[in-house]
């Protein structure tokens, strides 16, 4: 078995791949075509940031069988076309966790202390005591965007610095929340008493640019902002108005919406803005932890057949997976769907399987619900292994339910969720032997392809509402692609799903939130 190497790799996790009896090519800085024109003569490839491995790469990659990426972001690997080829896709979770939530906190404290400003100026011959006034952190108030694992930590460290934390997550429980010993609030009450905060969640359409004007405007005079999740979180143009009329003190960024950051990028010319070049996770020990887990994720598979941390499989018997990966991509998508137009702290979750699924090893299954509920929510990845504990963690009640009776479908998987005061259920079907469908959703029957982006639509039954959504769609030049609709009775509660073939801003979406009679919208990606 031959391995490739080509990024960076910290020589422990070399040293465990050729101890193993692996044959072993470290060679980094290939071009696209250089690493394409290789790539045929190698069983895994190892990555961090730099390689792309995109649909081209995949498709030359003859005999690859494994993909593991030495951190957890996966943004520079095509995991669908990987699938498509049967190629395993890896990543090491939670080895960057105690790593960023520490890079956050420095800049917290370089931010209140002005460090860098104060540092250059010195090394400049200059002595500008009164120039950097400072702002001590205890007793001042923390508000913490996320709080999965990285939140968490950070939680923890300004907790030891005698801060308040409150924290805005909407699918924290109240239980989790008195155990890591902060108050839950909403948006806008975090924005309007937090002095410091700090932003530790995924990049989604909900929360793309949630720290926008408007945001800045509603938080305290001398606010100071941090970002070390995921650049486009912080609208770059308001907070650089916010920083140049000093209603934000100072800011803190390690990422960017464009990376490497544009040097024309006008919040470079700001003595209150301090950044970094995305090291949240670079320290030696995280550096070291993920080459020597990836390593070992490595040798698993390929002598062992064993997957660990695969974000694209879950652990099945060869023999058995032709039969289950069907059920896998469907919990995965009915999953995602509910993780995306839900709200509110998960409570409790149960899997139904009824007719022939009821007969299968639904293990599996399970996780691939899990995953797909838990991902769209956490910024920590989640993959088949984690997601049962990420859901422990979380306080989720996961349950498991089986039926011999389907209806008038040969097989039916219906995930429930509980979440705060709302229960959301969708169910779904195997359509062609492969093909997953949705064929409930909350009760209201219809058929949708779960794949692409889609609207979601919750509304009064009422003559209109599709006509004056089209229209809205037809006026910003977004194509309808599909739509199904479902309802409860006639002039009840009524449902649409839209397929479109382009994204929606949030101007868009409060738009369609104005129309008559809708209730709720949500975008929705498969």
């Amino acid at each position: 078995m031959r391995v490739l190497v080509s990024d960076a790799l910290a020589e422990r996790g070399v040293e465990i791949l050729k101890k193993a009896g692996l044959k072993v090519d470290v060679k980094t800085g290939l071009s696209p075509e250089e690493l394409i024109q290789i790539i045929p003569g190698y069983d895994g490839l190892v990555i961090r940031s730099a390689t792309k491995v995109t649909q081209e790469l995949v498709a030359a990659a003859t005999n690859l069988k494994v993909i593991g990426r030495a951190g957890s972001g996966l943004d520079n690997v095509d995991i669908p076309a990987a699938t498509k080829r049967g190629i395993v896709v890896m990543n090491t979770p939670g080895g960057n966790t105690v790593t960023t939530a520490e890079h956050a906190f420095s800049l917290m404290v370089s931010m209140a202390r002005c460090v860098p400003q104060a540092t250059a100026s010195t090394k400049a011959g200059k002595w500008e005591k009164k120039k950097y006034m400072g702002m001590e952190l205890f007793n001042k108030t923390l508000g913490i965007i996320g709080m999965g694992a990285i939140g968490s930590h950070f939680a923890k460290l300004a907790q030891g610095m005698m801060m308040n934390v409150i924290a805005y997550d909407a699918y924290l429980s109240p239980e989790r929340a008195e155990k890591a010993g902060v108050e839950v609030v909403d948006f806008g009450g975090l924005i309007t008493r937090a002095d410091v905060i700090t932003i530790h969640a995924p990049l989604t359409d909900e929360t793309k640019h949630m720290i926008n004007a408007d945001a800045i405007q509603k938080m305290k005079q001398g606010v100071r902002i941090i970002n070390c999740a995921r650049g486009g979180i912080v609208d770059e143009d308001a907070l650089y108005n916010g920083l140049k009329s000093g209603k934000v003190g100072s800011a803190a960024l390690d990422v960017f919406e464009k990376e490497p950051v544009d040097p024309s990028n006008p919040l470079l010319t700001l003595e209150n803005f301090i950044c970094t070049p995305h090291l949240g996770a670079s320290t030696r020990e995280a550096q070291e932890n993920v080459a020597i887990a990836v390593s070992n994720q490595i040798v698993d598979y390929l002598l062992h057949n064993v997957p660990r941390f695969a974000v694209n499989l879950p652990s099945v018997p060869a023999d058995l997976l032709p039969q289950l990966q069907p059920y896998i991509n469907l919990a995965e998508k009915i999953g995602s769907f509910i993780g995306q137009t839900g709200e509110g702290a998960v409570e409790e979750v149960t899997i139904t399987y009824s007719g022939e699924a009821a007969d299968l090893e639904t293990a599996s299954i399970t996780l691939a619900a899990l995953k797909g509920l838990l991902s769209p929510i956490l910024e920590e990845p989640v993959n088949y292994v984690n997601a049962p504990d990420i859901a422990k963690d979380r306080g989720i009640v996961v349950n498991e339910a089986k039926r011999s009776n389907s209806g008038n479908f040969a097989s039916l998987l219906s995930i429930e969720v509980k979440a705060a005061d709302q229960v959301r259920i969708v169910t779904g079907a195997i359509f062609n032997k492969s093909e997953p469908r949705f064929v409930e959703i909350d009760r209201m029957a219809l058929e949708v392809i779960p794949e692409g982006m889609m609207l979601y639509l919750f509304n009064e039954d009422q003559p209109g509402v599709i006509g004056s959504l089209g229209q809205l769609l037809a006026k910003n030049g977004v194509n309808i692609s599909s739509m199904q609709l479902g309802r409860e009775k006639s002039g009840g509660k009524a449902i649409s799903v839209v397929g479109i073939d382009s994204v929606i801003d949030a101007a868009g979406l409060e738009e369609i939130k104005a129309l008559p009679h809708v209730i709720a919208v949500k975008q929705v990606s498969i």
